[in-house]
């Protein structure tokens, strides 16, 4: 049940996007695997540059392991997230079609605009983009008042201006320490000295 629907959901979005063919064309027949922890895709690439669904036992010229959390920080366009897939085999390979992968777009307006019309579809998307932006800007004013409340009210995190007198501070202790080391050397040194001669 599985496969077939993930065969077709591929190839719908490599139609939608028929400018990853040429870019996957290079790797043809070659197998990527993308380890979700969770559950495991192999991939293989078709001579036409189309993904596939390859069987489980296939082995993978590259592995793109994708933990869950690791994912909903890809999709929530999170930079740093890039910087964490950890990818075994052909790293190049890996690379190339983890990039493709990245930037494929499941074009809704134009599948829905088939089932309900163009216009009904562009309205449906509006209105969908619409509460998506609604639903990011409140949970991002709700994150706003969650770390105003525990930098001010219940002190757990510190602020920013904190953080930079206490870095200021160890800078400034770690100076004055290293001028006490360099007078008491110097204090040694002469009192030193007279005794030897």
């Amino acid at each position: 049940m599985f496969k077939p629907l993930m065969q077709f959901v591929l190839q719908h979005l490599m139609q939608q996007n028929h400018w990853t063919a040429p870019l996957l064309q290079p790797y043809a027949n070659q197998t990527i695997r993308l380890d979700f922890k969770v559950a495991q895709i192999p991939l293989t690439i078709l001579q036409n540059g189309e993904l596939a669904v390859a069987a489980d036992s296939a082995s993978a010229d590259a592995t793109i392991h994708l933990p869950p959390s690791l994912v909903m920080r890809l999709l929530r366009k999170d930079p740093l997230a890039s910087n964490l897939v950890k990818i075994d085999g052909d790293t190049a390979l890996g690379i190339e079609v983890g990039k493709i992968l990245s930037a494929i777009r499941w074009d809704v307006e134009d599948d829905l605009s088939k089932v309900v019309g163009d216009i009904a579809a562009y309205q449906v998307v509006q209105l969908g983009q619409h509460r998506l932006k609604r639903l990011q800007d409140n949970a991002k004013n709700l994150g706003e008042m969650l770390v105003e409340y525990w930098q001010e009210e219940q002190p757990l995190i510190a602020k920013k201006s904190g953080i930079e007198q206490f870095n200021q501070a160890v800078d400034q202790l770690r100076e004055d320490t290293d001028r006490l080391q360099q007078r008491m050397e110097k204090l040694l040194a002469a009192h030193t000295s007279p005794e030897s001669r």
